[in-house]
């Protein structure tokens, strides 16, 4: 849609990954519960925004003051991966984004946090954050138990880099699903009844048809759980799967928007055993669990820090087009 065409040239601009990023943060401080702003006035909260090109992260007070800050470009600060624009670009009109570069981006952005020797971790009383739409990561079977089991001395990336079937996920830039897009659509009655399904009809960027394309390789085969690049990055810090957020997963052509679940026939059309692999959608504000002790011995965090649920990047822009003037939420 012409709104979506807008949404992605902003996307490539600096500005509207620092409004993600703190629209994450008013987010949060909204959909923390009064018992955590209860607390003193020394309180922080802290957002993430994972773009396409690299990942921030600022933390405000409970009087959304900024408070500390940090960034990673993953071209500039992890030239290893050989990204452009943080992409990596195939044939046939693919590309992906490599999955451990976004767990070494965490990995170096709290490092960077951590060398602000002022910065009190302890004081982050919850976290959540915003990730670029429609890229997935496919976690290997056996992976949920490296994220449990993670050891406070060494880094993510050391410990996860094993863990994904698929190493490089899609991202919203690939449009190499016209087929799967065309089945999709004539599965479940044309591009109007996908869309009074789904949000919209059918489109190449979107998770739903992306599974659909890998659901034959043997690498799909091995996937325990497919995350959206919002649940990868909070499962990151849960050291654990986290849940899809409904808004998220309002952009992958595989929930009802109505029922707010996975709709059964486009589950059938991405392989037997894909309601277990994507997990079931959760609201937007929900708190999904506790900071895994991980970040607790490794940076100081205080063990009560609470997660609440990653979303979208343009759903979080759009929250923060309709507050008022100094709202936080």
């Amino acid at each position: 849609s012409d709104v979506y065409k807008r949404q992605y040239q902003r996307r490539v601009r600096g500005g509207q990954e620092v409004r993600n990023m703190v629209c994450s943060i008013r987010r949060l401080i909204h959909q923390t519960p009064r018992r955590l702003l209860s607390t003193n006035r020394s309180s922080i909260f802290l957002g993430f925004d994972s773009s396409t090109q690299g990942l921030k992260a600022s933390a405000v007070n409970a009087d959304g003051e900024l408070v500390g800050s940090a960034a990673v470009n993953y071209d500039v600060d992890l030239p290893e991966f050989g990204t452009s624009g943080g992409a990596i670009k195939g044939a046939d009109d693919q590309v992906t984004t490599p999955s451990i570069m976004l767990v070494k981006a965490l990995d170096t952005l709290l490092d960077r946090l951590k060398a602000d020797h002022q910065f009190e971790f302890k004081q982050v009383k919850a976290i959540s954050g915003s990730g670029q739409q429609h890229g997935s990561v496919y976690w290997k079977a056996g992976a949920r138990r490296m994220l449990n089991e993670l050891a406070s001395d060494r880094s993510l990336a050391a410990q996860l880099e094993k863990c994904f079937a698929i190493p490089d996920g899609p991202i919203w830039m690939d449009s190499s699903t016209g087929m799967q897009c065309k089945i999709l659509e004539a599965a479940i009655g044309g591009a109007q009844e996908t869309a009074n399904l789904t949000g919209s009809r059918a489109y190449e960027r979107f998770t739903g048809t992306q599974i659909m394309k890998r659901c034959g390789w043997s690498e799909y085969e091995q996937t325990e759980r497919v995350s959206l690049v919002s649940s990868f990055m909070c499962s990151l810090l849960q050291g654990d799967y986290s849940p899809i957020d409904h808004s998220d997963a309002g952009g992958m052509n595989i929930m009802n928007i109505r029922s707010k679940l996975w709709d059964p026939r486009v589950l059938e059309l991405l392989g037997e055993g894909s309601a277990s692999k994507l997990g079931a959608p959760v609201p937007s504000h929900k708190v999904v669990g506790k900071l895994h002790r991980y970040f607790v011995e490794r940076y100081g965090f205080g063990p009560s820090c609470e997660l609440v649920a990653w979303s979208g990047d343009n759903p979080v822009s759009y929250t923060h087009l309709t507050l008022p003037t100094k709202r936080i939420v």
